[in-house]
């Protein structure tokens, strides 16, 4: 199997977008087509509580025209066309799709933010992870939502193999962005998400990048969109994962990112599996 997850940052603009952005968005949406991939996860979709308008099924219809796909929209009492989760998959697959609530703080259960796909021999599931915000005011119901997330994981691993990825919104070491000592106490980069990011691996998952890759260094998959020079520079982050059961990680071919040029903010990432 090969995957890919990728927070696109809005669907709508993706897709209907006429700026210069929207058509680097498009270029890399033909580049993940291209690859082929058996599933596609996207985050942070932006779509209305009532999913993909006309125009966007046509399009995708067009664009993706082997793949069927199942989304999830932010809905009462969250707010209305934000974060949101989407997937695509071989329609010869075939999966069954839920969307579990798992118990977090409202509204943060209400924003579309994970998708579980069960297929014979896994499941895979795909996460937005809240961000903790501005001042860190969003950092307590963070903490308590990573504690149920992996909760979750960890109900769904008892049942069968786990590949689970998003945008987890945390680097994980020092070495998963550029500058860890300016960021010590920046959004994603706390000691308490890195610490809750620790828990989840020791809950029994592997990450597939690090496995597959080690300790190397400069390889991210965020830039900041609002620093002009922060993708020219590789000023980045690593916040996007593919994470799997400790029993099938040796199973896992490649775990990469897939270049987006001078685009910023997130990149795709890509996992190739033998199960």
């Amino acid at each position: 199997m090969i995957l890919i997850s990728w927070n696109i940052d809005s669907l709508n603009a993706a897709l209907t977008g006429v700026s210069s952005r929207a058509h680097e968005t498009q270029k890399i949406l033909e580049k993940i087509h291209d690859i082929k991939p058996d599933v596609i996860a996207i985050q942070e979709t932006k779509l209305r509580a009532t999913g993909p308008t006309k125009k966007h099924q046509e399009i995708l219809a067009q664009k993706f025209p082997e793949y069927d796909y199942v989304w999830r929209s932010s809905e009462e009492p969250a707010r209305k066309g934000y974060a949101g989760t989407m997937y695509l998959y071989k329609k010869e697959l075939k999966p069954k799709a839920s969307y579990p609530k798992i118990g977090a703080p409202e509204p943060m259960d209400s924003e579309g933010r994970i998708i579980t796909l069960e297929f014979p021999k896994c499941f895979v599931t795909q996460v937005y992870t809240p961000n903790s915000g501005n001042g860190l005011r969003r950092l307590s119901e963070r903490q308590v939502w990573d504690k149920k997330y992996v909760e979750y994981l960890k109900k769904l691993d008892q049942k069968k193999p786990v590949l689970a990825s998003g945008d987890f919104n945390c680097a994980h070491t020092p070495i998963d962005l550029k500058h860890p000592k300016n960021n010590h106490h920046s959004a994603g980069f706390t000691d308490e998400e890195r610490k809750d990011f620790t828990n989840l691996l020791d809950a029994g998952f592997t990450d597939t990048f690090r496995k597959v890759n080690g300790n190397v260094e400069g390889v991210y998959s965020w830039w900041a969109q609002r620093v002009r020079t922060a993708k020219a520079n590789n000023s980045g982050w690593r916040i996007d994962y593919w994470i799997t059961s400790n029993r099938i990680a040796d199973k896992i071919k490649r775990s990469e990112m897939v270049d987006t040029g001078a685009r910023a903010d997130h990149c795709p990432i890509l996992l190739e599996i033998d199960l």
